[in-house]
């Protein structure tokens, strides 16, 4: 076993799911496994066909015979970190994958989106591949200032939904840009 912590992060899109596998902070393996769009809608019952949740064995059979082709399952893993999805207002940062958090998962808290799949794979997959289930700002976090939440209408208040990961990773690209 290395000694070098192992990470397989997990982003579950609409038509896509992109793996990547990291010994610490180098990336030693990734894929895009894609999905066409009669496999997807063939998962889930006519009456729900934006519930994620009905692909969840699917996207864990894919991602584990990719992670098996890549050559990525001789050792277990220490974490599985997968895309947080539309849940609860949170602050941004790493969160484990908790009870309440897979029930908002599977129900779509604040809407139907793939993402909410992320936390959903984490801990399906951690039971195969061993590590810890953890999410990484969600699309639900919510760091708005009071001012922030005005709308314009006193009835009305602004609610917090944007992509916290991808903005971080730009702002961090940027900061460092020459």
């Amino acid at each position: 076993m290395s000694d070098r912590a192992r990470i397989l992060a997990v982003n579950p899109g609409g038509m896509t799911t992109r793996i990547a596998v990291y010994e610490q902070e180098e990336r030693v393996f990734e894929a895009t496994i894609e999905h066409s769009r009669e496999e997807l809608d063939a998962l889930c019952p006519p009456s729900a066909p934006l519930e994620y949740a009905c692909q969840l064995d699917y996207r864990k059979d894919a991602i584990e015979r990719a992670l098996e082709e890549g050559g990525q399952t001789s050792e277990p893993f220490d974490a599985i970190v997968g895309r947080g999805g539309l849940l609860r207002s949170i602050p941004s940062g790493t969160y484990d994958v908790s009870e309440q958090l897979l029930a908002d998962a599977r129900v779509g808290y604040q809407g139907q989106h793939a993402s909410n799949l992320g936390a959903l794979l984490a801990d399906a997959l951690v039971k195969d591949l061993g590590g810890r289930a953890f999410i990484v700002d969600p699309v639900s976090v919510d760091e708005f200032d009071s001012l922030a939440r005005y709308s314009g209408h006193k009835d009305i208040e602004r609610k917090s939904l944007g992509h916290a990961l991808n903005t971080k990773a730009t702002a961090r690209k940027a900061a460092t840009a020459p």
